[in-house]
């Protein structure tokens, strides 16, 4: 796709958002060229799904100066998360509580502080993420204790089943912002502002319940070129 149409694209996409509502690009399995096209347009929030993948590409984007915000937001491995805190601002898919004390440490050890979204499970069964409100809130009550010094949680992320019931997609969303408004009844304190819910399919649903940032690649890039 060439630059000016994804300057087109993104423009469109911009336009049909709230101000209130961050648009985050998300570049997997697009060329550097893509992303450098995107930054040219003004576009500085990426999500990448693949840690090596997004190692290389904003490594060289950000060597100079730093230009883009980069998110991870793929299901993370354990043994990826020392290159993904290097590399990344935020990690959407902070899904288990191992995985953010894992991030914490990591952080720490290189004096870095990094933003997570807790990821919420609100589709099928096969879907990463918290199975359950509870364990996202007792890891906010460890948060309220001071147990992490490097890691922000900034927010919550969910995907919302592959269906075309879009009652079952808005519930997907509704359900994740109910969590939000209950953290934040409960822990004020607590900087969880984001709502990170919509993709390309379903973004304009996510936004009419709530979503503060929705995460777009195919209207943004084109299809993408898996080989």
């Amino acid at each position: 796709m060439s630059p000016e149409e994804i300057k087109e694209n993104l423009e469109k996409i911009k336009s049909s958002l709230p101000e209130t509502v961050k648009l985050c690009a998300v570049s997997k399995f697009h060329p550097l060229e893509n992303v450098e096209a995107a930054l040219s347009a003004g576009q500085t929030l990426f999500g990448e799904n693949r840690v090596q993948e997004a190692v290389e590409k904003f490594s060289k984007i950000n060597e100079n100066s730093k230009r883009a915000e980069l998110h991870i937001i793929g299901s993370l491995q354990s043994n990826k998360v020392r290159k993904a805190v290097s590399v990344a601002d935020c990690i959407q898919s902070a899904d288990r509580s191992e995985l953010v004390e894992l991030i914490n440490r990591e952080a720490a050890r290189i004096n870095k502080n990094i933003s997570i979204f807790f990821e919420l499970h609100t589709g099928e069964e096969s879907k990463s993420g918290f199975a359950s409100e509870k364990e996202v809130l007792d890891l906010c009550q460890r948060f309220a204790d001071g147990e992490f010094t490097n890691v922000s949680p900034a927010g919550l992320m969910t995907m919302a089943p592959f269906t075309d019931n879009q009652a079952e997609i808005r519930n997907s969303f509704s359900t994740l912002r109910k969590l939000k408004e209950k953290i934040n009844s409960l822990y004020p304190q607590l900087p969880v502002k984001e709502l990170s819910m919509g993709m390309s399919g379903d973004y304009k649903i996510a936004v009419d319940e709530g979503s503060t940032m929705v995460r777009v690649g195919t209207a943004i890039f084109g299809q993408r070129n898996y080989n």
